[in-house]
């Protein structure tokens, strides 16, 4: 079942976790500790008050101080524990100080994302815990995607929870945090604001969280066809995995195989030389690639649009069709959610998806960037399902256009010089020739990142 709306990605944790009667198994690379953050971790702790194991992994890339004090009230409770995932040494001020001469472990990120019910579900794709990934945030909302699977996946899932839960990279929380300095709410605290908030209203007026709340997931609900894991082993980020181990091999051959078209979906896209090379060469035998990324205002990490943006001219000579993402809402009537459930004030791309020849779809927590293929962990599925495979390929032939800048070469202004291309809010053609919608000092910016030797950390 794909989840490409934030508030139905939020309300289905909810339900996985309300309606748990053994066990939650939980991996992610971010936990906010805002109201989604807060609202789930409450309801892990009435979960685990009612005899439900509990077990919580954590990236420790993106700790904080009130999140440790929310950690250690689960923590402490007789059915739950927390472990954090290659660890800093230190809380605080001197992660900086481990981060510097630590860096060539502490750089490399468990960027996983699964969540796990009773080993009989479970949902895995791109989203963190936080209200911008949920849809609850006032200012900003990732575009992101997952999907809540059944079947002989969750047991792979599951293995995999359990090879990186007891890897030599996962560490106890008792073992490293200090107290936290704030006083967590008590779960009725919590849940008297977690049901009053306008969010909660809006979760209970979606027909399916009404649904689900009704009679759960029903067959219906769910797109049926055969699935295969792909996941990274947990000692990749200990540099002891061989590159047979890796997901990109099995990626690339995934994409290798393409006979007709590519459609990729990726927020964070920096395709090195060797990309370029097999991408032009897939065009070259007639498979037509378009990739939907974000704009450089629309992107949350400038570094990697610094990383990225040197590789357009190469990319469109190889025959890719580039589209980036602009930050602002579709026109009245043009509802973003057919392809990934937008609706903000400003949307940012998240979503990892590709989809081949309308036959298979890919959903996971992969980048196309140097970061994920060699430095952090990733997991995600392959789904063979030419109905979802073909809403991707769908979606770039209506929506991306009027959602995206289309770049394209513009030869006479220069042999590298581009052109934006796109749609006013009443849809009439717009043609840009410098970055859209992002001012002269961040342009500047990210030219300087651009020269900067860091595109294998990007």
């Amino acid at each position: 079942m794909p989840l490409d709306s934030g508030l139905d990605a939020f309300a289905a944790r909810v339900w996985l976790v309300d309606r748990a009667g053994s066990s939650l198994d939980i991996q992610t690379y971010i936990w906010r500790s805002d109201r989604t953050g807060r609202w789930l971790l409450t309801r892990l702790q009435a979960a685990a008050e009612r005899g439900v194991r509990v077990r919580l992994l954590l990236d420790d890339g993106n700790g904080s101080p009130t999140l440790d004090g929310l950690l250690s009230q689960l923590d402490a409770h007789p059915g739950a524990e927390v472990r954090f995932f290659n660890p800093y040494p230190h809380r605080g001020l001197g992660r900086a100080w481990d981060l510097a001469t630590d860096f060539s472990r502490l750089h490399r990120r468990m960027h996983n994302k699964t969540f796990n019910a009773d080993g009989v579900v479970t949902i895995l794709g791109g989203r963190n815990v936080g209200d911008e990934y949920f849809g609850a945030a006032a200012d900003m909302e990732f575009a992101d995607l997952d999907v809540l699977a059944v079947g002989p996946i969750v047991g792979e899932v599951s293995a995999s929870f359990d090879a990186y839960w007891n890897s030599a990279s996962a560490y106890p929380r008792r073992s490293l945090l200090l107290p936290g300095n704030d006083r967590p709410l008590t779960p009725e605290q919590q849940a008297a604001l977690d049901e009053a908030s306008a969010y909660a209203k809006d979760l209970r007026e979606r027909p399916r969280v009404e649904r689900w709340r009704e009679r759960g997931p029903q067959a219906s609900d769910f797109v049926w066809g055969r699935s295969t894991l792909f996941v990274d082993p947990p000692d990749k980020v200990l540099k002891q995995a061989g590159e047979s181990e890796l997901m990109l091999p099995r990626l690339a051959r995934t994409l290798g195989n393409a006979d007709r078209s590519i459609d990729i979906v990726s927020p964070y896209f920096v395709p090195t030389d060797d990309g370029v090379a097999a991408f032009t060469a897939l065009h070259d035998r007639g498979v037509r690639l378009r990739v939907l990324t974000n704009s450089l205002a629309a992107t949350d990490v400038s570094a990697v649009h610094a990383g990225y943006a040197p590789y357009r001219p190469a990319l469109l000579d190889g025959g890719v069709e580039l589209y980036e993402l602009r930050p602002v809402p579709a026109p009245e009537g043009r509802a973003r959610g057919r392809l990934l459930g937008l609706g903000s004030s400003r949307a940012s791309l998240h979503a990892k998806t590709f989809a081949v020849d309308g036959e298979r779809v890919f959903i996971g927590s992969f980048n196309f960037d140097p970061r994920s293929a060699w430095l952090n962990t990733e997991i995600g599925v392959l789904l063979e399902h030419p109905g979802l495979a073909q809403r991707i390929g769908q979606a770039f032939d209506t929506e991306v256009p009027r959602q995206a800048w289309q770049v394209t070469r513009d030869p006479d202004r220069g042999p590298d010089a581009l052109r934006w291309r796109g749609q006013t809010p009443e849809g009439q053609p717009i043609e840009l020739t410098e970055e859209p919608e992002a001012g002269w000092l961040t342009r500047l910016w990210v030219w300087l990142l651009s020269w900067l030797p860091i595109d294998g950390l990007l």
